[in-house]
């Protein structure tokens, strides 16, 4: 380690942002990439030659972008309150913009737990980012588990930690609605939970996967001023290139967020993309009942095969497991699995004992199940 760099950095291991990539480059194309759980659709060519058209005419390269993303954040409160059926519920005042939803989670940690002021707690298996972005910034993570049958977050165990967590105490619990790589919706159980937590926790629900799910809880923040949630452009919207994130909550908790948010962090090409994008969100959201019933149909195609265990998912993702035999390492067999798939041209995500595969076009859905199958074929059980 160089002489200046912090000690506890040397046991981490860099994010891999392609997870299913030998090196660091990007992914070929030729491979059906169903392992980052990206619209397999690319922008339609008529909302691509909108977006040059202003990058030629409007978008000014020498000027600095909109800092304030006062316009943008109009346009996203108006979605928000109609994707929540919220008539004027949520105005800017509630709506901070992130370079992805990574750069607002790490503004909520620092705004919360930086200086040894708190930690926070994750259910693994769960999103990565969280624990990741917390680690570098000196925070610590409290982790405990799920439901190995349907993935419920261990409500016990995660009550007892933030009675028992006390030097720093837990100040932020995540969660994700839908989780991933799971897919399964938060349960009313769970949901009861982080309804009766103190305000002086901060509740953040990512739902990433909402345009997949139909399923928000925006209703519910005008009364919980300690809950904010996240949501993303990198999914449904199809713009995952162009790293657009937003969080709606109270105004006073979005004030804080501005306070630590870096200035100018969104492109101006990305701003414009992620207004296009709203404004023409009925032809790009047409794409949704096509990916849930290819999400529907692999599930019940290869829920056919007696070494599969594959559970329910209210995402644009599926996640599948081996069934126990008490023969074979499951997570050998699952590395094998995934390896072999790779070779036949299928990039899936190997995580937390078992394999995330995105729901992609119809072909390659198709070609997903026939590689499946010849590979499960040729492993040994």
């Amino acid at each position: 380690m160089l002489p200046f760099i912090r000690s506890d950095l040397a046991q981490f291991t860099a994010y891999k942002p392609h997870p299913s990539s030998d090196t660091a480059n990007s992914v070929p194309t030729q491979f059906d990439r169903l392992d980052t759980n990206e619209s397999p659709y690319d922008l339609p060519p008529e909302l691509k030659e909108k977006l040059a058209w202003t990058y030629q005419q409007v978008i000014e390269t020498n000027r600095y972008p909109d800092g304030g993303h006062e316009t943008l954040k109009d346009a996203i409160a108006e979605y928000v309150n109609e994707s929540a059926a919220l008539p004027l519920s949520n105005t800017a005042a509630n709506i901070s913009v992130g370079n992805g939803s990574d750069e607002i989670i790490r503004s909520l940690l620092i705004a919360t737990c930086l200086g040894g002021e708190g930690c926070i707690l994750v259910a693994t298996p769960t999103f990565s980012m969280y624990g990741i972005l917390a680690q570098t910034l000196g925070i610590s993570v409290v982790t405990v588990g799920r439901n190995e049958t349907n993935f419920e977050i261990d409500l016990q165990a995660a009550q007892s930690a933030i009675a028992q967590t006390q030097n720093p105490p837990i100040r932020v619990v995540f969660v994700v609605h839908p989780n991933s790589p799971t897919a399964n919706r938060l349960t009313a159980a769970e949901l009861a939970w982080l309804r009766s937590l103190p305000e002086d926790i901060l509740v953040v629900i990512d739902e990433a996967y909402f345009e997949f799910s139909q399923t928000t809880l925006v209703s519910e923040l005008s009364q919980r001023p300690n809950w904010l949630i996240l949501r993303t452009f990198s999914k449904a919207f199809r713009l995952a290139s162009l790293r657009v994130g937003y969080c709606i909550a109270h105004p006073e908790a979005i004030a804080i967020l501005e306070k630590v948010r870096l200035p100018y962090n969104l492109p101006s090409f990305s701003i414009a993309a992620a207004l296009v994008a709203l404004q023409n969100r009925t032809l790009l959201l047409e794409s949704i009942p096509q990916t849930l019933s290819e999400r529907a149909k692999l599930i019940e195609i290869l829920s056919q095969q007696p070494e599969l265990q594959i559970t329910a998912s209210a995402a644009n993702f599926i996640y599948l497991r081996l069934k126990p035999n008490g023969l074979s390492s499951q997570d050998t067999v699952l590395k094998t699995f995934h390896q072999k798939l790779r070779k036949l041209g299928t990039l899936v995500r190997h995580i937390s004992g078992g394999l995330r595969i995105t729901i992609g076009t119809i072909d390659e859905n198709a070609r997903t199940v026939t590689r499946v199958q010849a590979v499960l074929g040729d492993l040994e059980f």
